[in-house]
């Protein structure tokens, strides 16, 4: 904004605040509420003000809809519970708390780990034995029975999946996790609803309010108007974005899956609307929300309806709207899409957390070709972003494995992006020649060969092949390929993620193959039941399942045992041996260099290098607790091994 609008533009907001605090004021249940609530009001407001006038301003009734928004927040600050309230100025005092090296997290979905929410809050010691400060629950919210996307369908975000419990168990868990140290993070679904929710059902009843709250046409030509522009995001599905609902005698936009209608975000009822959604869990105890398909929110004629900037002008005003009423609530960005737009959803007024594809897609590429170069040069360019911000480092994700590279990088390395892709997928389905892993496709599509890979992280590291194969090297390499990964992700910089199962390094599970409602979705080969009988494997050292057990264990706690590893900065660097990766921690003068063999042979750098790179000082390798053996100017790395090293 220049210096010629900025003064109109205080104006405006001085005159609107006068007018609305009168009314807003006299919601206040006492006094000391609202003197508690104003200075985030009078913080946020200008920003929030901003964005929404930027997105609805010259809609007649914006003043309106700004006035019932404020009512919304502050209703929900009322709500909120002293206890939040007294964490949320806790984590204002500090506002990098998140950036902390204790912090730990793992995803899991509540039906195949603990039945339902009651026997998760009975499996809160068993996070606290892993060390995990972060939890976070796959979708658990009302949805259909037969079409729900594994629960993306939400039909009602104020209500449990009965099956699960009810949203008094939510909040129950909720505080018994907070009493643990542990953060609940919770989906927020916000770009579409099932066609039952309450809002779909009146559209489907013909009611004009709710009709707007979707994308609702008459005619295939307006529907078209958008769609020829559109990708589509599931070809091997469905084709185009637009489903033809008979009983409305209208085409719905439908990005995902028929059953999901995406929400018009043009009209400015249906983000106050989910902004209260939003709050509520946050009342309910929820820390961190994650945002999914964050990328589609906002639908423009003649564009590709992705990435668009009033995604990012929408998503920043759930933040304004958030630090009012619940300061200690973080966001995380979920968008898997091309690197250069992922990292452009990560900033502390948008989204303080975000997924980090890129690495996931590298890891596996690296173990894959036995070569480092593409994911050195990609994460040079991309790992960087606001120091108070920070990646959630995961190794594969809850669905499939994608592969997320810039192309432009790939051909400067003269790697050919297509084929490179499809060697990726023959090589983790387990077609390559000698591959080590056991993938399953998802979504293949025969004639081009595109597909993503689901399995495992055991499965994917090549440890079911070799011990279906009872090959004791084979198991030792696999085992090793998995603590390596680890060690990556909890010394990178960020959040490390670990998906429940992948600690005990359990194997895919092919029963979805004889259920009827789940043969045709590949991913369910690695959403794996953890009861009593797989827990137990930890307490045997003398398995694959308790030996990567026991090598995560470890390298947890030495990830607790350095402040650098938490809010330290990150540099990728290049090292003299193409199968080896590297980068630098650093906090004010403390280093570390990490180093990382993605071959199955010994490797290799210089003296030379490490010199360059650190320090001439003898070196220490802090996860074997001993000095790092330099000889004839080499460092030699064992197959799969991964080095931190600190000068003496």
């Amino acid at each position: 904004m220049s210096p010629a609008e900025q003064q109109p533009f205080e104006r405006d907001v001085t005159h609107t605040l006068q007018r609305l605090v009168p009314r807003l004021k006299a919601q206040a249940s006492s006094a000391e509420d609202w003197a508690e609530f104003e200075p985030n009001l009078e913080a946020q407001f200008p920003r929030l003000f901003s964005l929404l006038r930027g997105l609805y301003g010259d809609q007649y009734d914006f003043f309106w809809h700004l006035e019932q928004l404020l009512h919304t927040i502050f209703s929900a600050w009322q709500e909120r519970t002293k206890t939040l309230r007294r964490q949320d100025a806790r984590r204002e005092r500090d506002p990098n708390w998140y950036r902390n090296q204790k912090m730990v997290g793992a995803a899991v979905y509540v039906d195949l780990f603990a039945g339902d929410l009651k026997g998760l809050k009975e499996r809160i010691p068993y996070f606290q034995e892993l060390g995990l400060t972060y939890l976070h629950l796959m979708p658990l919210f009302k949805a259909p029975e037969a079409n729900s996307d594994g629960g993306y369908a939400v039909s009602d975000y104020r209500q449990v999946d009965p099956k699960l419990g009810t949203m008094q168990d939510l909040k129950n868990l909720a505080a018994a996790l907070r009493k643990a140290g542990i953060c609940l993070v919770l989906d927020f679904v916000f770009n579409h609803t099932s066609d039952e929710h309450p809002w779909a059902l009146s559209a489907q009843q013909g009611d004009p309010e709710h009709l707007d709250y979707y994308f609702c046409f008459e005619h295939k030509w307006e529907a078209d108007e958008y769609g020829r522009t559109l990708r589509e995001i599931f070809p091997e599905i469905r084709k185009g974005c637009f489903t033809w609902r008979e009983d409305m005698q209208r085409w719905v936009w439908t990005t995902f899956n028929s059953f999901q209608w995406d929400l018009n975000y043009g009209n400015p009822a249906v983000f106050n609307a989910m902004v209260g959604e939003l709050l509520f869990l946050a009342n309910a105890g929820a820390d961190i929300l994650r945002f999914d398909a964050l990328a589609f929110i906002w639908k423009e004629k003649g564009t590709s309806c992705e990435n668009l900037p009033q995604a990012h002008q929408l998503i920043q005003a759930f933040n304004a709207a958030t630090r009012m009423a619940a300061p200690g609530v973080l966001f995380k960005s979920e968008a898997i899409v091309h690197p250069d737009e992922v990292v452009k959803y990560i900033d502390r007024d948008e989204c303080q957390l975000s997924y980090n594809p890129l690495l996931m897609a590298m890891l596996w590429n690296s173990l894959a070709t036995r070569k480092v170069r593409l994911m050195t040069r990609s994460l040079q360019e991309r790992f960087p972003i606001p120091e108070d911000c920070a990646w959630v480092n995961y190794i594969r994700g809850h669905d499939d494995v994608g592969w997320t590279f810039d192309d432009d990088i790939a051909w400067e390395l003269g790697i050919n992006p297509h084929d490179h892709r499809n060697f990726l997928n023959q090589f983790y389905t387990g077609r390559f020649p000698d591959s080590f892993a056991r993938g399953v496709a998802f979504q293949e599509n025969e004639d081009t060969g595109d597909c993503r890979v689901a399995g495992q992280l055991a499965s994917l590291a090549g440890l079911e092949k070799a011990m279906e194969e009872q090959d004791e090297q084979a198991i030792e390499s696999a085992i090793q390929r998995i603590l390596m990964l680890h060690s990556i992700i909890f010394s990178i910089g960020g959040v490390p993620i670990l998906y429940m199962g992948d600690e005990l390094g359990l194997l895919n599970d092919y029963s979805y193959e004889q259920h009827v409602d789940r043969q045709n979705d590949s991913r369910w080969v690695n959403r794996v039941p953890i009861g009593e009988r797989e827990l137990a494997l930890r307490e045997q050292p003398e398995t694959p399942h308790g030996r990567v057990y026991a090598g995560l264990q470890a390298l947890l706690a030495k990830r607790r045992a350095f402040d650098l590893l938490g809010e330290g900065g990150t540099h990728i660097v290049e090292t003299d041996n193409m199968h080896v990766f590297g980068f630098i921690r650093h906090q004010e003068a403390e280093r570390m260099l990490v180093l990382a063999n993605f071959s199955e042979h010994g490797q290799a750098v210089s003296q030379s290098f490490l010199t360059g790179v650190l320090s001439p000082d003898p070196l220490t390798d802090v996860l074997a607790d001993q000095p790092a053996l330099v000889q004839d100017g080499r460092l030699e790395i064992r197959p799969y091994q991964c080095l931190w090293l600190k000068p003496e």
